[in-house]
């Protein structure tokens, strides 16, 4: 009678620690500091696909790029180092990739999500690019579109045919570099993680590359200046890796799938209205100069940069693959 005690208490013990080994708690990876929107809207998410799973599926939260620089992150991802990110996509496993931020592909918000969001052309180029690196895409992520951060005075803001002579942080990607030449600057590649301090310091004046809300984010203290000049469209993918992917049972992808899907619907809708909040922000609390443009000189500067700019991007994804998406967005 004892033994069969001991044994059936052995069994609901084994029982129970199977239960807590099948929880997976997976490391989700973002480039934005706590409290942020991004970091407030994937705890949002996460409390959802946890909840849909009765917990057997936790994530993580590892904001700031804890986890490594964004590229750093991509190739992790790939060989299931870590587990989910949502982030801009690393061209340095892939120079296609370059794709997602083509400087001026879109103007407008509608035309935004007709290339970015479900059904996009640039979407499904881009998850399929992820899907080579053995990384599969769940949602995509609009922000904003691209302006010119200054810690200085602007000059001649809205006509690209103008030298600036002020020298601006790009990232070291090769499609922000021609941009920053064809607006009138003088593009300096420099690590996002050095930005801050190169900016401080007078190594560079400002900043090519994020938008109102990565300049509050991140470089609100050296933000005099801020010009709304749509220079890309900023949009981050959540992703996950395919080796953890392939661990979680078919239900907890189920409840991922459509956590993801309503995580990256909600963004929409609130995105373009986040997007002015944020160059509001600048301006009543930083006292930030926001310098509206007009839309012939939006449209002067999108002209210059796609007829100088277009072409070299090209040359270094392939012409021919890269012709076939502008052929489509253009449809």
């Amino acid at each position: 009678m004892n033994i069969q005690k001991v044994s059936l208490a052995t069994a609901i013990s084994l029982l129970a620690l199977a239960s807590v080994a099948s929880a997976a708690t997976l490391k989700m990876s973002h480039v934005r500091p706590q409290d942020t929107t991004i970091d407030k809207e994937l705890r949002a998410f996460s409390e959802e696909v946890a909840k849909a799973t009765d917990g057997s599926v936790k994530i993580k939260i590892f904001p700031a790029s804890a986890l490594g620089d964004y590229t750093t992150v991509q190739e992790r991802l790939s060989v299931g180092a870590v587990d989910m990110s949502t982030q801009p996509a690393a061209a340095g496993a892939d120079r296609r990739m370059q794709i997602s931020a083509l400087p001026y592909l879109a103007a407008t918000w509608d035309e935004a999500k007709k290339i970015y969001g479900p059904g996009g052309i640039v979407r499904e180029t881009v998850a399929e690019l992820f899907s080579k690196q053995d990384i599969t895409m769940l949602a995509a992520y609009p922000v904003y579109f691209g302006g010119i951060s200054l810690n200085t005075e602007a000059v001649s803001p809205g006509d690209p045919s103008k030298p600036k002579g002020i020298k601006v942080r790009v990232p070291g990607i090769k499609s922000f570099q021609l941009t920053g030449s064809a607006l009138g600057y003088i593009p300096a590649p420099i690590p996002f993680s050095d930005a801050f301090t190169a900016i401080q310091t007078g190594v560079v004046d400002g900043v090519i590359g994020s938008g109102a809300e990565g300049y509050y984010a991140s470089f609100r203290d050296v933000t005099k200046t801020y010009i709304p000049a749509n220079t890309h469209f900023e949009v981050w993918y959540m992703i996950i890796s395919n080796s953890t992917l392939a661990d979680l049972s078919d239900a907890e992808k189920e409840a991922l799938s459509k956590a993801a899907v309503d995580f990256e619907t909600k963004r929409w809708v609130v995105a373009e209205a986040d997007q002015a909040k944020n160059e509001q922000r600048l301006a009543d609390e930083l006292g930030t100069k926001v310098i509206k443009l007009t839309d012939e000189q939006l449209a002067a500067m999108a002209a210059k940069v796609q007829a100088e700019v277009w072409p070299e991007v090209l040359k270094d994804i392939g012409v021919e693959w890269g012709q076939a998406i502008l052929d489509k967005v253009n449809e």
